[in-house]
Formats: C-alpha cells, structure tokens, sequence
C-alpha cells in the first residue's frame, strides 16, 4: 500500500495534479509520523487504512466547519481529497453485512443489554475496522442491546 502511495505521489508530480499531490503527502507524512510514534520500520495495510480513514473524518469534520462559515470554495477542495483518500480504501462492508457480523457476536458473546455494548464493539472492531463506519457500527450496537 505504501508503495502504491508513493508511486502515485511521483505520478501526481508528473501530471502536475497539485491537490492530488498535496493530499498524498499529508497522508505520506501521516503515515510517517505513525511509524515514528509506534517506533516501527514499516506499517501493515491495515495500519495504513486506518491512519487513512483518521484523514476522511478529519477532513469530514472540517467540511461542518466549513459550511458554518460558508466557504463553498473550501468545502468543494476538501470533498475531493476525500475522494481521493477513499480510493486507497477497502470495499467498505454494506450495512447488511455489518448487521449479519455484529448479530453472529451479539449471539456468540451472549450480550443481552446494553451494558454489554463494551464486549460486542472488542469482538466486531478487528473485523470491521477499516472495512465500516465505526460509528454506524456504534449505533447499531447500541439499537440492537437496547
């Protein structure tokens, strides 16, 4: 995955693409500071999907920021670096999937309230991370023990 980044860096330098480009490096730099901070040699693609997907809902949060402050101009940048950063994602699971995973751990776990809910989200987040929203997976959870 990494490589792909970085080949697709030096790409976006050819194309000239500024805002391809720019959004690969923070994410290079992201992905850096990871290694740096775990003291690591190199990340696992599920490492990487997930300092990625920490870069969508960066970006996400800043789009509600930007329409408070109605800055089209802005809003319109920042959806294509999501774009582009959703590209080097996985196929995200469909809900339906999510609900037949998060069903197999409820009955597996035997969790039956909503004080289970710590116990279910363990189980299901190695399986899901990376590959849902996790906050969809919170609130389903949370629907399911209630």
């Amino acid at each position: 995955m990494l490589e792909k980044i970085q080949n697709d860096i030096v790409n976006a330098m050819k194309a000239k693409d500024t805002l391809r480009l720019s959004t690969l490096r923070l994410l290079k730099g992201a992905i850096d500071l990871e290694k740096i901070n775990k003291r690591l040699e190199t990340l696992s693609d599920e490492d990487i999907y997930v300092i990625i997907g920490k870069q969508i809902k960066t970006r996400k949060e800043s789009i509600v920021e930007f329409e408070k402050g109605n800055r089209k101009d802005l809003i319109d940048k920042t959806n294509e670096e999501i774009k582009i950063l959703s590209s080097y994602m996985p196929e995200m699971l469909s809900e339906e999937e999510i609900i037949n995973i998060i069903d197999e751990t409820i009955s597996l776990i035997n969790a039956t309230s909503i004080k289970d809910m710590g116990s279910v989200m363990r189980e299901v987040s190695p399986k899901l991370k990376g590959k849902a929203d996790m906050s969809l997976v919170s609130s389903i959870i949370k629907n399911k023990l209630s």
